[in-house]
């Protein structure tokens, strides 16, 4: 058969869009080549590194060196004898630029300020220091508390046979195990007669002696703090006081637990 120009014209121009539908035909029907994970027995080794993560590798590291050549470069191209604000505001002692002290341009009336807003903060946290301890105290009632003074019971008998002879355990009417108790020691009769109401296994027992040692540890921090902010007030106030002209005499000298004592002079109020 003899073809025409135009008919072969017109085949030529759809060819493309066939080879284009029959290309992506193809594609949908072939198969995926996945990366492969690690092998069973070399678990042990980690994660079989991808390419994904050799490419993060790679440009981090590559980055790192961007950076550290171009630092290079900065250095090398330096002027040492450029001008610098620190050739003005320090000096060479013993071969060693120091810093010039700078002079103060606060007033008397400010510095007073910011020590009252010193005070005022101080004072704020150590209220709210003191209120968590009342409220840790009321918790936990101080029963068993380490360093607690202990209490005294007295018992009075006739002779020194007696003394000898006397069983505090069957004095009191309790359980040997519970002489040592200075709460909730329960008579032999309420333990015969009443079931004993909470926990009752060894490991709860452990677990509720631990959170409360817990408790008592953080009660004796925050009573040691909120006596380090009195003292540091205290000691601000103090130097507040100092800047007044009144002529004063120092009694007691500064410790790290009190603040220096003076006596002031007597002045008149107009």
């Amino acid at each position: 058969a003899h073809t025409s120009p135009t008919t072969f014209l017109t085949l030529y121009i759809f060819y493309p869009a066939v080879m284009s539908s029959f290309r992506k035909a193809l594609k949908s029907r072939q198969r995926d080549h996945k990366e492969r994970s690690q092998l069973g027995f070399r678990k042990h080794l980690g994660l079989l590194e991808k390419k994904k993560d050799y490419k993060l590798r790679a440009d981090d590291y590559h980055k790192k060196q961007n950076t550290l050549a171009a630092l290079r470069r900065n250095a090398l191209d330096k002027n040492p004898n450029e001008f610098y604000f620190k050739m003005v505001n320090s000096q060479l002692k013993d071969g060693v630029h120091v810093e010039k002290p700078k002079e103060e341009v606060m007033t008397e009336e400010q510095k007073k300020l910011m020590r009252t807003q010193d005070i005022n903060y101080v004072e704020m946290k150590r209220v709210s220091e003191a209120k968590k301890i009342e409220r840790l105290k009321g918790e936990l009632h101080l029963l068993d508390a380490l360093g607690k003074q202990r209490n005294k019971h007295t018992f009075f008998v006739d002779t020194k046979k007696n003394v000898k002879e006397f069983d505090l355990a069957k004095h009191l009417n309790i359980v040997p195990e519970l002489v040592d108790r200075v709460y909730n020691r329960p008579t032999v009769e309420t333990l015969e007669k009443k079931s004993i109401q909470g926990v009752v296994d060894p490991q709860s027992v452990m677990k509720l002696a631990k959170q409360r040692k817990l408790q008592y540890e953080t009660l004796s921090q925050r009573i040691d703090r909120e006596k380090k902010m009195y003292v540091i007030s205290q000691k601000i106030q103090m130097r507040k006081d100092l800047q007044d002209k009144t002529r004063k005499v120092k009694v007691k000298k500064e410790t790290p637990g009190a603040a220096a004592i003076y006596k002031f002079d007597a002045k008149r109020k107009r």
